[in-house]
């Protein structure tokens, strides 16, 4: 078993191919993905962790794969995951984060939405800890595809990961995709799922979260109204909210957001590749 590990080494797999159609895309860098093997369906699904938490375990081609988030805070450079078979036996899988560099962006807000006041900045911190409870949401049922549909029509900006400073001071990372569209458009569910949660946040206005299944969430924040209500359950292609322009903007569009195991990680691992132009 360990031997099967140390060959496992190079085993963060890209997901191309007919055999990988339902997995995201790997990609082993800040804010982006994991593919590990670690052993064949003839054995029970072993539990993984990364990082002190528990990660999803699904099978593909006979073989079971941990898909694992990684958070935008890492830093690039060797680790390794930890696998507990069904006897309990326990074991490493090592992997290999890469650096990546994302770029900068400047917005300009209203001040108060920089320098908050301090009842604002309770509310921030009374909405982190709800917010939290969602990001770290572990449900047992396994997720029906990791092939998602974009929530909302309109253009994908390439802002996931970027650096963001608001009126010249730098705040963290932004952590999701921001997709372009008018207020009232119509936000759907990219998969099947439950509502974790309906709320309105100082930073995120008016917020969605949806579990898909075993630490596999997706957010949908900023929006002008909301069509679901926590514990629904809602099917893929079924309305969520409508876009807006609520809590900390510039205009309206949809934040839309992908959570792995409680990291933030890049939407785009999970949507259809955004179509090129056709050569005139």
């Amino acid at each position: 078993m360990k031997g099967l590990f140390r060959i496992a080494y190079a085993c963060v797999l890209c997901a191309s191919g007919a055999a990988w159609a339902a997995l995201p895309r790997a990609s082993a860098v800040p804010g982006g993905v994991l593919v590990v093997d670690v052993g064949a369906t003839a054995a029970a699904a072993p539990q993984v962790t990364w990082q002190g938490r528990r990660v999803l375990v699904t099978t593909d081609g006979g073989r079971h794969k941990a898909v694992v988030g990684i958070a935008l805070a890492i830093a690039p450079g060797n680790y390794s995951l930890e696998v507990t078979d069904a006897a309990g036996a326990k074991t490493t899988v090592p992997v290999k984060i890469a650096n990546k560099k994302y770029r900068e962006q400047r917005l300009t807000v209203a001040p108060n939405q920089v320098d908050l006041s301090a009842a604002d900045a309770a509310r921030v911190e009374a909405e982190a800890q709800r917010q939290r409870a969602s990001i770290d949401s572990f449900s047992a049922t396994l997720p029906p595809t990791f092939q998602l549909r974009q929530p909302v029509p309109g253009r994908r900006s390439d802002s996931y990961g970027s650096r963001r400073l608001f009126n010249g001071q730098p705040r963290n990372p932004h952590s999701g995709m921001d997709i372009a569209a008018p207020t009232g458009t119509p936000i759907v569910a990219p998969a099947d799922g439950v509502v974790l949660d309906v709320a309105d946040f100082f930073f995120n206005g008016n917020t969605v979260w949806i579990d898909h299944g075993r630490g596999f969430i997706t957010m949908y924040c900023h929006l002008s109204g909301f069509a679901v209500n926590k514990g629904d359950a809602v099917k893929a292609g079924q309305q969520v909210g409508k876009v807006g322009a609520t809590g900390r903007v510039t205009g309206p569009h949809l934040h839309f957001g992908v959570i792995l195991n409680g990291a933030s990680v890049d939407p785009a691992l999970f949507l259809p590749p955004v179509a090129k132009p056709a050569a005139k």
